[in-house]
């Protein structure tokens, strides 16, 4: 289960194709480049526990330079290639790299980079400006064969940063063998369907925790993965039908994308290859979720999890027809909701999500986190709130830190959201609370409407209508507001953090 494995028993394979370019890497040319990648970190005095860190948008020489961290026993840290040189330079200081890989595609960050960084070894991708050393031109020197000493290396890498500063997420290296069992592997082919053959379709920054380890379990297995520069959704599905995909990841956002696409558009793309379409990361609206079913097929696989590792849960399509708005059982961990008082509550009753992980909560530098996401019986949470039913599916209702207090009633954001954006004005749609002075706090909707309709107190009222008529009035929105486009992760979370804290009056911050 290893790159490495394939170069040897199928070497023409394409590890991955940029969908873009059409550039295709070989397994042979992703192991060869991977080992040279490996001897040029030995070089640079990097040994096994150390760690790199890249700063790339989807580029052919991800993949290459990630397994070569891998076979070398580094950590590597992703970074998001939207970040300001500050936050950028928290992380690299904060995860303790030692060398920078980024690209000039990543954009006039790269240039405020050098002064921030001393000590730390820089190089470019592609076309190279100084100081950055050109990382092509560095490993070529190097043998493409594997260096003495290698032992599995590992990812690292931060929170999204949705309601505060992001967190280094550090496991702990193993010391096994590079081809070391892999429990994401493993659920790869027994929970999602994934084959040696299988052709993946990867929408979103390889950055991000989901994308960058599916895409490598799936070249673990020896599969082939289709990697897009920027998600597109008519150029999903044009993908889909080219390459004939039958895996691939997603966000709910990405489904709403393709679901508003004109109905005579959807139908000239051929999808029946799709056998098993993986969907996590941000919760799915029940009504979005039944279109892509009778759209696609019942080959909607979703999971919860976190990259914290310490718990995961899943729910196929069969199962979830049969229990709308479940995220999934229990699969690795003991699924437990808790009160206020870090106790057990009864089924159908919400609370704090916990799991009970043999697996400690490993954020690096921030003991305090750890403590936070702890209870009395050692149970950690990702700090979402849901319930579950005598089944034992979790339905999530919302994250603990976006509730809404409004006249003493807590109020979750979630079900609005969902009901907004199903209506065929809204592309895109948030829920915030905002200072009140009789209620504490108001629920305030913040839409984006869909290209071409006018964002006037017309389309307000039909909202507010709209939602008058699907939920209580204490759920509905007090206050409709427009944005041209909210800000939302491009792995689909939103940055809720930041459209609240312009109501609350606080400094608007970059997004982490």
């Amino acid at each position: 289960m290893h790159p490495a494995v394939h170069a040897k028993t199928r070497p023409e394979r394409p590890a991955y194709i940029m969908a873009g370019s059409g550039e295709t890497v070989t397994y042979k040319e992703l192991d060869e480049r991977s080992n040279q990648g490996a001897h040029l970190f030995r070089s640079l005095g990097l040994k096994a526990g150390d760690v790199i860190a890249l700063l790339l948008e989807n580029h052919p020489r991800y993949f290459e330079i990630a397994w070569a961290a891998q076979r070398a026993g580094l950590y590597y840290t992703c970074i998001s290639s939207k970040l300001s040189a500050g936050e950028v330079e928290y992380i690299v200081g904060d995860c303790g790299a030692q060398a920078l890989i980024t690209s000039a595609g990543v954009g006039p960050v790269v240039d405020e980079l050098p002064a921030l960084l001393p000590g730390v070894k820089l190089f470019m991708v592609g076309q190279t400006r100084e100081p950055y050393l050109s990382f092509e031109a560095a490993r070529a020197a190097f043998p493409a064969t594997p260096i003495a000493d290698e032992t599995a290396g590992t990812d690292m890498l931060y929170s999204s940063g949705t309601t505060g500063r992001p967190k280094g997420i550090k496991p702990p290296l193993t010391g096994a063998a590079i081809d070391e069992p892999n429990a994401l592997v493993m659920m790869a082919q027994g929970l999602f369907g994934f084959t040696p053959d299988s052709v993946y379709i990867s929408p979103a920054p390889l950055y991000h925790a989901a994308p960058l380890r599916w895409t490598m379990a799936v070249q673990r297995l020896g599969g082939t993965v289709i990697v897009m520069e920027k998600f597109d959704p008519e150029t999903t599905l044009a993908l889909i039908e080219k390459h004939k995909a039958d895996v691939g990841q997603f966000v709910p956002t990405h489904f709403v994308r393709m679901l508003k696409l004109p109905k005579e558009v959807r139908e000239k793309y051929d999808v029946s290859s799709m056998r098993s379409a993986v969907h996590a990361a941000a919760p799915c609206p029940i009504p979005v979720k039944e279109e892509m079913i009778a759209w696609w097929g019942p080959v909607l696989n979703e999971y919860y999890a976190g990259s914290e590792g310490n718990g995961f849960c899943f729910i196929n399509s069969t199962d979830w027809l049969t229990h709308k708005g479940s995220v999934g059982r229990a699969v690795t961990s003991p699924l437990h909701i808790c009160g206020e008082d870090g106790e057990e509550v009864p089924p159908r009753t919400e609370g704090v999500v916990y799991f009970a992980s043999e697996q400690p909560l490993a954020y690096h530098n921030a003991p305090e986190k750890v403590a936070e996401s702890t209870n009395q019986h050692g149970w950690t949470t990702l700090g979402d709130v849901g319930w579950v039913d005598e089944d034992g599916f979790l339905y999530l209702t919302d994250r603990k830190s976006f509730m809404i207090i409004s006249g003493g009633v807590n109020i979750y954001p979630q079900e609005l959201e969902n009901l907004l954006i199903t209506h065929p004005k809204v592309a895109d749609a948030a829920v915030v609370g905002a200072p009140d002075e009789e209620m504490g706090e108001k629920v305030v909707a913040v839409v984006q409407p869909m290209e071409g309709i006018e964002a006037d107190d017309d389309l307000r009222a039909e909202l507010m209508a709209f939602s008058r008529a699907n939920l209580s009035h204490v759920k509905t929105p007090k206050v409709i507001d427009f944005m041209e486009e909210l800000p939302r992760h491009a792995t689909g979370k939103l940055y809720k953090r930041l459209i609240r804290d312009a109501y609350w009056g606080k400094k608007e911050s970059r997004i982490v």
